[in-house]
């Protein structure tokens, strides 16, 4: 049977080691906190280019901009010109772009930064599961994919504490310069520790079109990138605006970055739950079933109670909604187990995370302005519930519709084993 195609083959003049996708997980956390290095300093841009509530919240979802319109155009882009140039092209655009972020003298210019950004983190995270599937050894694969699925939740982390005590002594500009020269520091490791891009035996626009093609007409990616955007839509409205929302409860000085990100940090630990689970033998779908339910169940505590009027309130609330995000994260690393397993024989892995990526940042772009609208229709955070109970009821719906991808983990270790010897045996 043939096997799904992973673009690009590998240079087998380097060994593949842990080293390599290590490397690739670095440049995701990296291209990730350009996501979330905004919120701990929103309320710096407010007051320097008087940006509303609502703009706000466009600023926040519209670094997803170009995922919604390019996930499938990264996957051709990955397909022809190779995994690793398009994640380190994504690097040094995003750098790029945050330096000229620096210099926005109003809310426009910064939000056209922000969307050259988005192009930038779309060049890096579309193709690097595919890269870590490639570059991973086939025994670690599983552990390789549950790590890459902790990316958001580390550079939430990384972004919102390091910006919350940063912001003490600077300003946001000088936050966003730093930002694009800490983009850069993975790329010496990808040139040293990543293989070359090697091109594939059938290359050029009208093979990888056809790859693409075959991938795209079949129904399970768009559906799980639905499922993902039901989770990614609820996940980024609440992370993003919980700076906002711990201000509005009265603290100050660096607490509500630094709250919000240990809320942000703790979904690494669904993420790297979900590796175990899945190899036991626990299908993807019951995984992201029980998870849309536990967060419904977390977010109605979080925001539908008065907790101002209870003592000691906010470290309820906060509980509740580091809850929220710690389960949360059994969902990315859920998607992507079964996203990288389901494309067509003779089709693209590539062109499978890319689709769901595009799908998911619709999600990405509409939650949090959604959000900020209900916030600021309703009178408060209190009905934000509603939204993320309805992502939630969505997404477990889309399940039923889902099928359980010809494998399981076992079987995607097996024939990452054998696509590496088949390849490699091509290129003696």
């Amino acid at each position: 049977m043939a096997l799904p195609s992973d673009t690009t083959t590998i240079d087998d003049t380097k060994t593949t080691t842990d080293g390599a996708w290590l490397a690739v997980l670095a440049a995701g956390i990296a291209a990730a906190m350009h996501i979330w290095k905004l919120p701990a300093a929103l309320a710096g841009v407010q007051a320097d280019l008087g940006t509303s509530l609502v703009q706000a919240g466009l600023l926040l979802g519209i670094i997803q901009l170009a995922s919604v319109a390019g996930g499938l155009a990264t996957a051709v882009g990955g397909e022809m010109a190779g995994l690793r140039r398009l994640l380190i092209s994504g690097l040094v655009l995003l750098s790029a772009a945050s330096a000229l972020g620096a210099v926005a003298p109003s809310t426009e210019w910064l939000m056209a930064a922000r969307t050259l950004e988005g192009v930038g983190f779309l060049l890096a995270v579309v193709v690097a599961p595919g890269l870590i599937r490639k570059v991973a050894p086939p025994q670690r694969l599983n552990v390789a994919l549950a790590s890459w699925a902790t990316f958001q939740g580390t550079a939430t982390l990384i972004a919102l504490s390091a910006g919350a005590l940063f912001l003490q002594v600077a300003g946001w500009r000088e936050w966003w310069l730093v930002m694009a020269v800490l983009t850069l520091l993975p790329v010496p490791l990808l040139l040293r520790r990543v293989p070359k891009d090697v091109a594939p035996a059938e290359a050029g626009l009208s093979s990888a079109l056809r790859r693409v093609g075959r991938t795209i007409a079949t129904r399970r990616p768009w559906i799980i990138g639905m499922v993902f955007a039901c989770y990614t839509a609820q996940w980024m409205a609440v992370l993003g605006f919980l700076p906002s929302i711990y201000r509005s409860a009265g603290l100050d000085g660096p607490w509500p970055g630094i709250l919000s990100a240990m809320v942000g940090g703790v979904n690494a630990i669904g993420a790297l739950s979900a590796g175990p689970l899945i190899q036991r033998g626990l299908s993807e779908r019951k995984i992201i079933f029980w998870t849309f339910l536990s967060m419904s169940a977390a977010s109605v505590a979080t925001f539908a109670v008065g907790w101002e009027s209870v003592g000691s309130g906010i470290l309820f609330q906060f509980a509740l909604i580091a809850v929220f995000s710690a389960v949360g994260g059994l969902i990315p690393a859920a998607v992507t187990s079964y996203s990288v397993r389901i494309a067509p024989a003779d089709g693209s892995v590539t062109a499978v995370l890319g689709l769901t990526q595009q799908i998911f940042n619709v999600g990405n772009f509409l939650g949090p302005m959604l959000f900020a609208f209900l916030a600021t229709a309703t009178g408060g955070w209190g009905t934000t519930w509603w939204l993320t109970c309805g992502l939630s009821t969505a997404g477990m719906a889309l399940l039923a519709f889902l099928g359980r991808p010809d494998g399981g983990s076992i079987g995607s270790v097996r024939r990452s084993q054998k696509w590496l010897s088949a390849q490699r045996k091509v290129q003696m």
